[in-house]
């Protein structure tokens, strides 16, 4: 994710962090096992509160939803497939502000209720732990937006021609029933009715579309594991470009009312040059399908990158000149967020250093500034008081998460040399596919890959109160 403007920087610092070797102790364990096993309506990540579930592991979902611009009314069907990690009597997920009609449980009807913006299940017949289920959740209301104190405005957005749903840490509970982690990764398969002329975009890769009695259905497939904040839906007037790079369909989406030939045009059509660059460096590409969606909505200040087709705020393209950078950002992110993803919210940096670093490769390989004038800018003007790991909930888009998670980064490939570096970084990208991690797994990862003992360098880097020497 990359924001518009300066992003903010949080004072708060964990003293038990700054510490030689603290990263395992700050970053080293997961939500709390024990709640999960209970079931408890929370995942136990307190970057996040009340948000995620235990009890249970999500493999699938299939959503059917309908919208009309007219009323903002949505209406939905969710199929959630999944596995009890825990014996249940009963189980929640996350969903704000939608009224839910019934629920059936492998077919039985089940009791619900609502508490807050949580959904409290019962099944006619209690879960057995390691019994596979589906949930069936019939739902509808008019969807509202969250505005984060941290990120801006997300959620379910009404438009002028449309909706945009996304949004950072949070934004699938607003349109479906989920359990809104990214510890819960899950595929995918979505079905959106709009009226006739309307694009109802998605992630992953287009398996076509009808159209009956003035409606068309726009169907999208994610097959890959994706954490739900990643999970998009962009309604409303597009300009939709359908094709191939790689052997895969590369589906761009620019707002009809923004310049055919304009900036942001310019920028999402370098989508699969950008690609190959990093994947250069990163290995293979993780997922079945490329593409992005450049938005005219001015409420949304920010760029998302919602797994296979990232979402770019219109503030990125108001010079006048194409933004590649925000592009390699926002692709990087398909590897480091997306395809290897968080724990937990407070290992942020390892999304979002490696995004931004990656976006200084691409500015120096497209003839911007060099990689070495972008650090020294950004050592000169880093906070050293502000860490990068654990940096506190209102912290976590700050510049420590981003600038000096980066300069971390570049300290890593300077100590290693950068046939090792990279090296690091493809073994990540590989053995971690599909998965969850921490920072205390990436710090085992380089050294194993690299034969060297890390966890000093990477504490001075990341959560030190000091400005570590350049290596």
């Amino acid at each position: 994710m990359v924001r518009t403007g300066r992003r903010p920087v949080g004072r708060a610092v964990l003293a038990a962090c700054l510490v030689v070797g603290a990263l395992v102790a700050c970053t080293g364990t997961p939500p709390d096992a024990d709640r999960a096993r209970r079931g408890a309506a929370d995942a136990g990540d307190p970057y996040v509160p009340g948000r995620g579930n235990g009890g249970y592991d999500v493999a699938a979902y299939r959503l059917r939803v309908r919208y009309d611009p007219a009323d903002d009314r949505l209406t939905g069907h969710a199929t959630i497939t999944a596995t009890a990690t825990a014996g249940l009597s009963r189980f929640n997920l996350d969903l704000s502000g939608l009224t839910v009609g019934a629920v059936r449980v492998d077919g039985a009807k089940a009791e619900h209720a609502r508490e807050g913006e949580e959904l409290v299940v019962t099944p006619a017949r209690g879960l057995a732990r390691g019994a596979r289920f589906a949930v069936d959740v019939e739902y509808a209301g008019v969807p509202q937006p969250v505005e984060s104190s941290t990120l801006g405005l997300g959620g379910f957005l009404a438009t002028a021609d449309g909706a945009v749903a996304l949004g950072q840490p949070d934004s699938a509970s607003t349109w479906y029933p989920v359990n809104d982690h990214p510890s819960d990764k899950a595929t995918y398969d979505v079905e959106v009715t709009v009226p006739d002329g309307l694009a109802a975009l998605g992630n992953g890769v287009p398996v076509g579309r009808t159209s009956a009695g003035g409606w068309t259905t726009w169907r999208w497939a994610e097959r890959s594991p994706m954490a739900s904040y990643l999970s998009t839906l962009v309604i409303g007037d597009y300009r939709v470009a359908t094709g191939t790079h790689r052997g895969k369909p590369l589906v761009t989406a620019v707002a009809a009312s923004l310049p055919a030939d304009g900036p942001a045009a310019a920028s999402l059509a370098r989508t699969g040059e950008v690609a190959d660059f990093l994947a250069d460096r990163f290995g293979p590409y993780p997922f079945e399908s490329y593409g992005g969606i450049a938005l005219a909505e001015g409420r949304i200040s920010y760029a998302l990158e919602t797994q296979s087709r990232p979402v770019y705020g219109p503030g990125f393209f108001r010079s006048g000149r194409p933004d590649t950078g925000v592009v390699a950002h926002e692709l990087a992110h398909q590897w480091f967020g997306d395809s290897v993803s968080l724990a937990r919210w407070s290992d942020i940096w390892l999304n979002e250093g490696f995004a931004t670093y990656a976006e200084w490769l691409w500015l120096e390989h497209d003839g911007g500034r060099t990689v070495e004038q972008t650090v020294a800018a950004r050592y000169a003007a880093t906070d050293w008081s502000q860490p990068s790991v654990d940096p506190g909930r209102a912290n976590m888009f700050g510049d420590a998460v981003y600038q000096r998670g980066a300069l971390a980064v570049h300290a890593l490939r300077r100590t290693l040399g950068d046939d090792v570096f990279f090296r690091v970084l493809r073994a990540w990208t590989t053995e971690r596919r599909g998965g969850n991690a921490t920072t205390a797994d990436f710090v085992a990862l380089a050294e194993r890959v690299s034969g060297r003992r890390l966890g000093a360098l990477l504490d001075a880097w990341l959560v030190g109160g000091t400005a570590p020497a350049l290596p």
